[in-house]
């Protein structure tokens, strides 16, 4: 697809008129028609407005993608990932993973994972999944990876959920309360700093945050992509520290410092 081709795809797919995207630009309709037939190209600073009001990369912009990858949201199924856990857990006599699998399912129901219809629970079940690949089997971490945005976001409380009290702190360490521009600051802190006084609440962080990168360019938008980079530069290297001071986690500290790095270092050149 051709540069106009590309303006106009990502115009339609936002429901935008030529007009709206011009006023947003700061050109006329006229200009915007001229461009998505391929006859003038905008400049570079119209083109970087442009990228900023469809909420992609420049090079997502401006690259002829029609011979280019096809693209996946989701690279295991959520049940086939549901039925791994439940079994090993079963197998390990894991009783809080146990319980905690089907109410992560029933509490996270009709939520989807940002911009996409894949469903939320996909993300605490490769959460879970990914501590049991890197041989992680400790029933209360297993536990509070499928339990870790339920008291966040689907309305539960601490006391609701049918785990024992180690699992029930891991959650608590991982919700933070609410935040907005004025406070979020001293709020994540805070909530970083509470995380990294516990190895287990810094282990399940990281690997949140290693699947939410590796997610976060089809699910956030450029600002957003930017602040999780820069939180990620600022608080991740101590919890991984924490990580690695624990001798049954040193493995899983070097795994995710590799993902984690590697993602950011990827996503600094694209963008």
């Amino acid at each position: 697809m051709s540069l106009g081709s590309n303006i106009k795809s990502f115009r339609e797919g936002l429901k935008l008129t030529q007009e709206q995207v011009a006023d947003k630009v700061g050109v006329t309709f006229q200009a915007v028609s001229s461009w998505e037939r391929d006859e003038y190209k905008p400049d570079t600073d119209k083109l970087i407005r442009l990228a900023e009001v469809f909420d992609v990369s420049l090079s997502a912009l401006v690259e002829d993608r029609k011979d280019f990858f096809k693209e996946k949201k989701t690279i295991y199924n959520w049940e086939h990932m549901r039925t791994f856990v439940k079994a090993t857990a079963k197998n390990l006599k894991l009783t809080n993973t146990l319980k905690a699998v089907d109410y992560a399912i029933e509490a996270h129901e009709g939520q989807k994972r940002k911009k996409s219809d894949v469903p939320y629970i996909y993300h605490p079940l490769n959460l879970a999944c990914h501590a049991l690949s890197m041989d992680i089997k400790d029933d209360d971490v297993i536990a509070a990876c499928l339990l870790h945005d339920v008291v966040e976001d689907c309305g539960k409380t601490i006391d609701d959920l049918p785990v024992d009290e180690d699992t029930r702190k891991l959650v608590g360490l991982l919700t933070h309360e609410k935040k907005n521009p004025e406070n979020r600051d001293a709020v994540m802190k805070e909530y970083y700093s509470a995380i990294a006084s516990d190895p287990k609440a810094s282990l399940i962080k990281c690997m949140d945050r290693c699947n939410n990168i590796t997610t976060m360019a089809w699910g956030l938008s450029r600002e957003r992509i930017y602040r999780m980079i820069k939180e990620t530069e600022k608080y991740y290297p101590a919890l991984l520290d924490v990580i690695k001071a624990e001798p049954k986690y040193n493995n899983a500290a070097w795994l995710l410092r590799y993902q984690m790095e590697s993602m950011l270092e990827i996503y600094k050149r694209l963008l």
